[in-house]
């Protein structure tokens, strides 16, 4: 490189902006895309941001923590019944006070089920816990019918109250609250990974007995992301209660635990933005099949699943990010 040359001083700031180009442009596209496509497609994406929420969240403990869960729609689940509960059986519409409830159940579930699954030794037992626990979450929604509604769960919810002049049943209003709910998670998640907190996390994924032996609580550390796991897993179920109008026992259900799985696994496990674009993928593939061939939805889907493991082993978000990576180094004159 020619230090005497003046394009090569400014190469590291355009550098350090290219690599948050992907970022903002996403952002701004994601802001400006309900100006030009109809209701329908605005609620599609709707729900592609509160899952690609759902999928973070399950991110955490995957990605950087290493613990696989196969039960995590017990937080979805259980804030979404929350919500319903709160809603349908004692009217409240108000969602500064129905939302934190929800969310705060999913936490204090996530609480009680994650000191249960982490008692374990980890791996297999710690997945087969998780999804044990679910299920037994699952059969008492299914029992409970005065409450849950059992198998016909709790529909009529709706779109919640802010108390101001802005509208939840307008779909454009509600792609926004959504998104900026989405941004909003996305960048604290992304503060808590680089985090010392965050470090230790993802030295407890890559070697946990170093960590024990640096004197780290490994157990707590694990523990606390566990939570907060459930915490954000609770905040999609909220929003994806609102987004139906109805709660219903598929919430808890062993599929809704596998669809954030693949969404992580799909984009990028430990990327972050690779669960957001897993969940768009996985939500507009899952509307197209609903259209053209509804029957075949799980073939399809396993399709997806094989040919990202096979092309793209580190998932799609990756190879993106790598791809701009040596475009970035390109600009910069160097190749790497």
């Amino acid at each position: 490189m020619d230090v005497g040359n003046p394009k090569s001083i400014r190469q590291p700031h355009g550098l350090r902006i290219m690599a948050i180009a992907p970022y903002i442009g996403s952002v701004l596209v994601l802001m400006m895309l309900p100006l030009f496509i109809p209701s329908y497609v605005q609620s599609i994406m709707t729900k592609a941001l509160i899952m690609a929420i759902f999928a973070i969240s399950l991110d955490l403990l995957l990605g950087y923590v290493g613990l696989v869960s196969l039960g995590h729609a017990a937080y979805f689940g259980i804030a979404g019944y929350t919500t319903g509960i709160l809603a349908v059986r004692y009217g409240i519409e108000n969602f500064w006070l129905v939302a934190p409830t929800a969310i705060l159940m999913a936490g204090f579930t996530g609480m009680i089920f994650g000191f249960l699954a982490l008692r374990s030794s980890g791996g297999l037992y710690f997945l087969l816990i998780t999804f044990a626990t679910a299920q037994l979450l699952y059969s008492v929604v299914l029992k409970w019918r005065s409450m849950t509604g059992g198998n016909y769960g709790l529909p009529g919810i709706m779109r919640p109250d802010l108390g101001i002049h802005w509208s939840m049943l307008n779909t454009t209003n509600f792609y926004y609250f959504v998104f900026i709910i989405l941004i909003l998670s996305y960048f604290l998640l992304y503060r808590i990974i680089n985090s010392p907190f965050g470090h230790a996390l993802q030295g407890i994924r890559e070697d946990e007995r170093r960590m024990r032996a640096l004197g780290y609580n490994t157990w707590a550390f694990k523990y606390i992301a566990f939570v907060i796991s459930a915490i954000y897993a609770g905040a999609a179920g909220v929003l994806f209660t609102y987004f139906g109008g109805i709660v219903a026992p598929d919430y808890i259900g062993a599929l809704t635990s596998f669809v954030p799985l693949i969404m992580v696994m799909i984009g990028g496990v430990g990327t972050l933005f690779g669960p957001v674009l897993g969940a768009m993928l996985i939500v507009w593939v899952e509307y197209f099949t609903s259209i053209y061939a509804p029957e075949r939805w799980p073939l399809i889907e396993g399709i997806i699943f094989v040919v990202v493991i096979m092309y793209f082993r580190e998932g799609i978000g990756v190879s993106l990010r790598d791809f701009w990576k040596r475009v970035r180094y390109r600009y910069a004159g160097f190749e790497r």
